[in-house]
């Protein structure tokens, strides 16, 4: 049996991937390991710090003893972490926006990225134009941050989340082909928002499930 090896930073989007897991990829065990320290350390520090660097390396090397197919990194505010740690990896270490990235600056040309947190919002745009200028493609990315939701969210005020981040994405689709959704965890949003705005939304878990299973599909032809 593909075993993957989930990593998170946080607490909120591991039953939401395991919903998609269990639609796509029935027959795989996941293993979830999940240190909601990290993406804390993240927000109070303003970035990522040679301690979560330190502690999300441990979790790779855990899931690759774990017998891991492969590994996912959820969290797109470390995802630069995960790119470093590839090369010291003889399985594949997907990052959560990768695929959803990639489809964003191959078919649409002014990228609208929502997010709640700075955070997370500069790796994504970073990630953004590293896939663009590895396809030759031209884009404008425009800052979508959604200022107050997050801490909405985390004070147990999930309407006034919404609500916040709702208007962000109105405002930024007024000048965007497509939206971003940073988080993974905004993807419960994403149908709500394309409709509200009329423009395609992006979010990241489906993607990623999805590169997972052509990766596994792959490997499994190779066999």
């Amino acid at each position: 049996m593909d075993t993957v090896v989930a990593v998170y930073t946080g607490q909120g989007l591991a039953e939401p991937l395991k919903k998609q897991f269990d639609e796509l990829l029935p027959g795989v065990r996941l293993v979830n390991i999940i240190d909601d320290s990290l993406i804390a350390e993240v927000v109070r520090e303003g970035e990522v710090t040679p301690g979560v660097k330190r502690r999300l390396m441990q979790y790779y090397q855990h899931g690759a003893d774990l017998g891991a197919s492969i590994i996912l990194n959820t969290c797109s505010s470390v995802g630069e972490v995960a790119s470093d740690a590839r090369p010291f990896f003889d399985i594949p270490l997907v990052k959560i926006d990768e695929s959803m990235a990639v489809e964003a600056v191959e078919s649409y040309r002014t990228i609208g990225v929502v997010a709640t947190l700075p955070t997370t919002l500069q790796p994504t745009m970073r990630l953004l134009r590293q896939q663009a200028e590895q396809r030759g493609k031209s884009v404008q990315l425009i800052d979508g941050l959604a200022a107050g939701a997050y801490d909405a969210l985390v004070s147990g005020r999930p309407d006034e989340h919404d609500r916040i981040l709702m208007e962000t994405a109105v405002k930024v689709a007024e000048q965007a082909d497509a939206l971003v959704l940073a988080q993974g965890s905004m993807a419960r949003m994403e149908a709500q928002l394309a409709e509200r705005v009329g423009k395609p939304v992006l979010s990241s878990p489906r993607r990623s499930v999805l590169a997972i299973k052509r990766l596994l599909e792959a490997e499994r032809t190779v066999r």
